[in-house]
């Protein structure tokens, strides 16, 4: 896993350490740049619900987050949120391949298509679109993951659930350092009987692992390997 430039693709600020938070830490523990890219601002699409000292604060978060991970650089862009069903698909792609490109990405991770949020949804789309093998694109793994409180409340429909099929074996000091991480989320964190709290994470890191007879787990769908 070493020598890779890796991308966690973040429709909104917290979904890249509920889906990939440990695995960002074994990424970087084994010499990879991880980049993280938040492509929406939620203030620009609803500013009665989102004020801009709220997304402010938000993104004080993700950065001390991704940084105590040791995330080589956190990307902010400004896509509307939550209206991203009202943007142009072609621009999302345009704004993820410029990141593909300038830093080199061969390794891929994106929002589950099936997810319950519209905004995951277009993400992914755009996201396949933007790693297309063309141009200076040499993307050679691209997985989706799994979002609390989006993906496992998508529709229960069979080309839409979420099936993994690629479990990243972590151990508990990746795992606890994933839990430190979504800690620095205050304004996200829930306290009890929500998907979003430590313990929940904790609960589906050891559900994933049992699947495949391991402690802990993170866990994927495959949608593109070349090797």
């Amino acid at each position: 896993m070493s020598n890779n430039n890796v991308l966690i693709v973040a429709p909104h600020a917290d979904d890249e350490i509920l889906g990939c938070g440990a695995t960002i830490a074994k990424y970087v523990e084994e010499n990879n740049d991880v980049y993280v890219v938040v492509l929406t601002n939620a203030n620009l699409g609803d500013k009665k619900r989102f004020t801009a000292s709220y997304i402010k604060k938000v993104r004080k978060e993700c950065i001390s987050s991704n940084n105590f991970l040791g995330v080589k650089k956190v990307i902010f862009k400004n896509l509307p949120a939550p209206k991203l069903d009202q943007f142009p698909l072609y621009k999302i792609a345009d704004t993820l391949k410029e990141i593909i490109e300038k830093y080199k990405i061969n390794i891929l991770f994106v929002p589950h298509y099936g997810d319950l949020h519209i905004d995951h949804q277009l993400v992914f789309e755009a996201s396949i679109i933007a790693s297309r093998p063309v141009d200076n694109v040499k993307v050679k793994k691209i997985l989706s993951y799994e979002t609390l409180s989006e993906t496992e409340w998508g529709l229960p429909l069979k080309f839409k659930r979420f099936q993994p099929n690629y479990f990243n074996i972590i151990n508990s000091n990746q795992l606890n350092k994933k839990l430190k991480a979504f800690k620095f989320y205050i304004s996200q964190l829930k306290s009890k009987n929500h998907p979003r709290t430590i313990d929940s994470i904790k609960s589906l890191a050891q559900y994933r692992g049992s699947i495949v007879g391991y402690e802990y787990c993170e866990a994927f769908n495959i949608i593109r390997i070349n090797e």
